[in-house]
Order: C-alpha cells, then structure tokens, then sequence
C-alpha cells in the first residue's frame, strides 16, 4: 500500500532564489508544500504588508504547493528573546510571535516551529525555573492568537550544545503540559532525537503530541544522505496516526539545493512505502 505520508521542504537553502522559482521547483520535484523560515521574506517578517502576503500565497497556489508554516522563527529581528528577564523584550518578542502566526495564516500555513535555540537559553543570571516560568508566561501570551488563527506552535527539544532549554522531548512535552492550549504542541526532528536517542521510540512515546515532523540526518544533512534509517521512523509515525508533513530540513547544503530536494524526497519515498 502507498504511504499516506505528505511532504515538505524548508525554503533557506534556496538561498538568492526568487519565491516563486522555489515554489515552482519544489512543485516539480514531488513536493506537496513549502516550509518557510521568515527572515527569507524579510528582516522583520512583520513588515511584509497585505499586497506582498497575497502574492506570495498566490505563487504558491499557482505553482501548486501549500505554504506548511514557518520554522526559524526568532532568527531576526535582533534582541527577541523567549525568556529574557526584561519584560519589556519578552513583550516584544510575544509581539512578534503573534505577528507570525498572522503571517503564517495568511500565507496558509498552519504550523509555526519554535526551535530559535539562542533566543531561549537560560539568561545568564536566571535559575533553571525562572527561566522555565518566563518562557511559560510567553508562549500562553501567544496562545490566544495561535486560536484566532488556527496555527499550532510547535516547541523543539533541541540537544546540548545548542542550547540549555527544552533539550529533550520528555522535558519539552511537560511545557507543552504546562502551557495547557491545544494549539501548542511539539516537532519531532529527526537529527535531534537522534542525539536523545531512538527517534521510532521517541515518536510512539509522545505521538499525541507531535504536530509536525523535521527530515535530516543525525550528520545535518538531507534523508538518506547519512546512516539514518528512516524506515522505523514511518512506520512509528504511521503507528500514533501521524498525519502531517513531513518536512526535510537540512544545515549543510552541499552538493546543491535541487539535489538535496530530489534525493531527499525519492529517498523519503522508499522509507514511507511511496
């Protein structure tokens, strides 16, 4: 039987590309979607007026690819901060994560993920709790406009060295508790289990709560080009009812972006049973 599996790609290794010509590859590579990391767009995605939003949906529409969400969330503007003990930083990234999830609805998307791992590592002078309790207080403040626009945040266990806060799915799924919305959830990233553990295990353990699954290899590269077997991570996701994209993201863009793309998704394909 053919997978159910739909997949994604993230836009940033596209880079100097114009978005539709991302678009229109990504459509004819096999991809259902495009995953977009804001600062793309612009410095301070919040900028990006009506008129530019509708294009870039429109391109999307025209080549024939959704706009999944948004990922890399906190890369730029400078100063935002997730848990920074200055209330007044702390409001305005709050600002700026519900500027996003506007952004996201508008260009059809329906997930933002949360991993920024500088923009929430325990502020030097912070105990572990506080820092835990301000990144708390955020992500409820964002809640309500995630509700008004149907996106879902999806917080990131990302491991050590990249930073000291939420490195495990166990530790990342009790926030996700804590912060008690439906609309706040978490991302399964295969690199990142891989340094926590065994990923198909990590799925089946907290598979109500992943909300959107990140393709690499454990070496940061695409699907299939490294020792990862994908194989036991679809059919854990095909186990726990996952039903959303599956979405490659890569950190070493070499040889080329058109063959990370290909390969990765052909590769995915034989690992989901396509």
């Amino acid at each position: 039987m053919a997978s159910e599996a739909r997949f994604a790609v993230c836009n940033e290794m596209f880079e100097g590309w114009e978005f539709d010509a991302v678009c229109r590859f990504v459509a004819e590579a096999g991809y259902e979607a495009l995953e977009v990391a804001p600062f793309t767009l612009a410095p301070d995605a919040s900028t990006v007026n009506a008129a530019e939003r509708r294009q870039l949906r429109r391109q999307a529409e025209s080549a024939g690819v959704e706009i999944a969400g948004l990922h890399w969330l906190l890369v730029s503007p400078k100063g935002l901060y997730i848990n920074h003990p200055d209330a007044n930083v702390r409001r305005r990234t709050v600002a700026y994560l519900r500027a996003l999830a506007e952004l996201c609805a508008d260009l059809g998307g329906k997930v933002m993920v949360f991993g920024s791992p500088a923009q929430r590592k325990v502020y030097q002078g912070l105990g572990y709790q506080q820092a835990w309790d301000l990144a708390l207080d955020a992500v409820r403040s964002v809640a309500p406009t995630l509700e008004q626009t149907g996106v879902t945040l999806c917080m990131e266990p990302l491991p050590q060295p990249e930073t000291d806060f939420l490195n495990t799915a166990a530790e990342t799924a009790r926030f996700v508790g804590e912060v008690g919305h439906p609309n706040v959830r978490m991302i399964a990233d295969v690199k990142s289990m891989c340094a926590e553990g065994d990923p198909a295990a990590i799925i089946r353990a907290y598979g109500p709560m992943i909300a959107h699954v990140h393709a690499n290899d454990a070496n940061r590269r695409g699907p299939g080009f490294g020792d990862v077997d994908f194989a036991p991570i679809a059919r854990a996701l095909t186990d726990v009812g996952y039903r959303g994209y599956v979405s490659v993201e890569v950190f070493d863009y070499s040889p080329d972006p058109q063959t990370i793309a290909r390969e990765s998704l052909a590769y995915l394909r034989r690992a989901f049973g396509g």
